[in-house]
């Protein structure tokens, strides 16, 4: 039994996405008898590679890759019926059992509507310059209705076709209105809308569940429970760099409003960092490098957005940063990702901390005025050329790599007990 999972565990992310958390969580589902994601929605991209072949999912959890798991959707996920089910036909097509057998959903779980998506687009056009780079697949709108409340739909107003008629015919009053005085966008067609729905509703039935009642039965049962996060603390609603963040508590602090969990469910905390820093879209990136160096990281890191394909912004990696994510998520390991990709920089350069106006900064803030004018304070490390993505041990990496890792190490002040070279499974060395 994989230590990780004694008293349940949570992966989730330490800097800005898409650090290599579905790796992480394939790696220990292998032990786990319930994978529950937590957060997010279709804007997320987890990606695994089985016996050399790469898979992504978007909505599904990865323990769908592991057989005799439980993947739940909790209700701090806002579902998109449309992206779903597609995803659920191309795992399936691919060789995947997918069924309520081992896949529920949160009745209480949002839904992503059409007229989200629309209202995204349009209001990130409408903000060109100063848009925060959202993926336009609704994510936000969608968690506004939730806190709107009366133009909320949720997974159990979708399986109830009465109920969803009347919230659609209640919800197009407003949000036609708004569409074509705002955004000059046409009137919702609500008998279209509710056929379409109605019958993702019928088809989504079978596996509507209330996943909080078997999170805390699967927990007295002695179960080990592993939970997913999608994104990552810097993109905290609440905690990360604002409003540069994405719209849901997506790091550790989130897992037990999202999934509907007490406190006492999860013992192990579980920061996945990259050996870099990359991020997405808009906001304040200190060690941010648009010239070659970045340039080689992203070729080298293929950092294009699982979901969208955009490229990714790359940088030196930033211990001010993760050592604020660590400490606010109570991280008990690191799992460090993609050493491989700095394979062959002679130098490599480590955020230490940061000065503003020739003054030294105490730590970290998730504030993006702050962040925008601070001067990050390197140290400079030997690199090394060995192609390391063959190594099973982390004593045979070469001495700079290794090196390199105890220093993050001690910066960070988080042990890091995992270290992955290589997309497959067992390129991940435990220390």
């Amino acid at each position: 039994m994989n230590p990780f999972l004694e008293g349940n565990a949570c992966v989730f992310g330490v800097q800005w996405g898409d650090e290599g958390k579905g790796k992480i969580v394939d790696y220990l589902a292998e032990d786990a008898q319930v994978v529950v994601r937590y957060c997010g929605g279709a804007n997320a991209g987890h990606t695994v590679r089985i016996n050399g072949q790469k898979y992504s999912t978007h909505l599904l959890p990865v323990g769908i890759f592991r057989p005799g798991i439980m993947n739940l959707i909790g209700n701090g996920v806002v579902l998109d019926p449309e992206a779903f089910f597609k995803e659920v036909d191309e795992f399936i097509a691919k060789g995947f059992p997918i069924s309520p057998d081992n896949l529920r959903v949160s009745y209480k779980t949002h839904v992503v509507m059409p007229y989200h998506k629309l209202e995204d687009g349009a209001r990130e056009t409408r903000t060109q310059g100063s848009s925060i780079g959202t993926t336009r697949r609704g994510i936000g709108p969608a968690y506004a209705d939730k806190m709107h409340r009366m133009s909320a739909i949720r997974v159990s107003d979708l399986i109830d076709a009465s109920r969803l008629k009347a919230k659609l015919e209640q919800i197009a009053t407003d949000r036609s209105a708004i569409f074509q005085k705002v955004y000059d966008l046409p009137a919702l067609d609500v008998p279209k809308l509710f056929l379409e729905y109605r019958a993702y509703g019928e088809r989504l039935k079978p596996f509507v569940d209330d996943t909080s009642s078997i999170l805390i039965k699967a927990n007295k049962a002695g179960k080990k429970i592993l939970f997913e996060g999608a994104h990552a603390v810097l993109l905290d609603v609440d905690h990360g760099t604002y409003p540069y963040v994405t719209s849901s508590s997506c790091s550790a602090l989130g897992i037990f409003t999202g999934a509907g969990a007490p406190p006492q469910i999860c013992r192990n905390f579980i920061g996945i960092m990259k050996a870099y820093t990359t991020r997405v879209g808009g906001g304040p990136f200190p060690t941010e490098q648009d010239n070659q160096i970045g340039n080689y990281i992203r070729e080298r890191g293929n950092e294009y957005g699982t979901t969208t394909r955009r490229p990714r912004r790359c940088g030196w990696f930033d211990a001010v940063a993760v050592r604020y994510s660590s400490e606010l998520c109570g991280v008990t390991a690191i799992s460090l990702m993609l050493l491989d990709v700095l394979t062959g920089l002679d130098e490599l350069k480590i955020c230490t901390r940061y000065e503003m106006n020739g003054k030294p900064v105490d730590g970290f803030r998730a504030d993006m005025g702050m962040l925008a004018d601070v001067r990050p304070v390197y140290e400079t490390m030997p690199g090394w050329r060995e192609d390391i993505s063959g190594v099973r041990s982390f004593a045979d990496l070469p001495t700079n790599a290794r090196k390199y890792v105890q220093r993050l190490e001690e910066l960070i002040e988080t042990p890091i007990r995992m270290v992955s070279v290589a997309p497959d499974r067992e390129a991940t060395l435990m220390r």
